[in-house]
């Protein structure tokens, strides 16, 4: 088996500097059937390592290994108290096969991995978020504000930029697609561009239909706004709003912000937006400059 830098030296030869199979047989002293078999070759993941119970483990237990599998893919769909321990997997062992001569230890070893690999393997695995410049996420929060010396309770919308931890919002009264639409063009025209591509949750003020494979039926009219302005949306697993991850977490900390206070609600976004930009410059960020903050530099597109 070739190492990976004389595997890259056979294909950089062969799909960048040109060079044919018999070339680079004769330069690097391979076979030519090697060199077209990395040449070929598409998949380069290594080998998924072998579960521990289908190594050679508890050899004496071999004829009994694929019963005692059966057993525990059973227990999968057992009550948890009705399950196979190790000592009525040895019981039942000695019982149903006459000339069963391994010891409690050997079946309990192998019960041990076999249960751990049965059991713990559905854990899910984790993936670290990672943004682009351009890229925005599109949240509704909650928030009280006085308007008028009037305490209420309204909605507001919030369009973040995690690469560069900054985001822009607007007051409304409600959550709906008039306030989504309005809201998105409103900040459009304050930042004077558009994201290449908005992340957005489920609602049910955008999306009318989840289809089998990811796909999303949208309203006509979200459909006609996406069409003007020419951006990409981008809609979260049903019940995983974690894949987003910084708008959430922008919407609560939006929360801990003073109380404003109006005269109307709608001049509002735009004092907010600056206050906004300035108190979500956090410590953990050095992109906040205003080109990375809008990403003018990579991903929007102007107005």
């Amino acid at each position: 088996m070739l190492t990976m830098d004389k595997v890259h030296d056979i294909r950089f030869r062969y799909f960048v500097k040109g060079e044919n199979i018999s070339q680079i047989a004769d330069t690097l002293h391979l076979d030519w059937k090697t060199v077209q078999k990395y040449v070929d070759k598409t998949d380069f993941n290594k080998p998924a390592p072998k579960p521990a119970s289908n190594q050679r483990f508890c050899p004496k237990l071999d004829p009994y290994k694929s019963t005692i599998d059966k057993w525990l893919e059973e227990d999968k769909q057992a009550p948890r108290k009705q399950r196979h321990t190790a000592k009525r997997v040895f019981n039942r062992l000695k019982k149903e096969f006459a000339g069963f001569n391994c010891s409690y230890r050997t079946v309990a070893n192998y019960y041990a991995v076999k249960h751990k690999e049965l059991f713990n393997s559905a854990k899910g695995g984790f993936l670290p978020l990672e943004h682009r410049p351009g890229e925005a996420q599109v949240d509704f929060g909650t928030a009280d504000f006085y308007e008028n010396g009037t305490r209420k309770t309204g909605k507001y919308l919030e369009v973040s930029f995690p690469y560069s931890n900054k985001g822009y919002l607007q007051l409304f009264y409600g959550e709906n697609m008039e306030c989504l639409l309005e809201g998105l063009d409103a900040i459009f025209r304050h930042i004077g561009g558009v994201p290449e591509e908005l992340w957005f949750d489920n609602t049910k003020t955008i999306v009318t239909k989840v289809l089998r494979g990811g796909g999303r039926e949208t309203t006509e009219r979200f459909d006609r706004f996406q069409e003007h302005y020419r951006f990409q949306a981008v809609f979260m697993n049903p019940g995983e709003g974690h894949e987003k991850g910084y708008g959430k977490c922008e919407i609560m900390y939006s929360k801990v912000v003073d109380v404003p206070f109006l005269q109307v609600v709608a001049p509002f976004y735009f004092t907010l937006s600056t206050q906004y930009y300035l108190e979500k410059d956090f410590s953990h960020s050095n992109k906040s400059s205003l080109a990375n903050h809008i990403g003018v530099a990579s991903g929007v597109t102007s107005v």
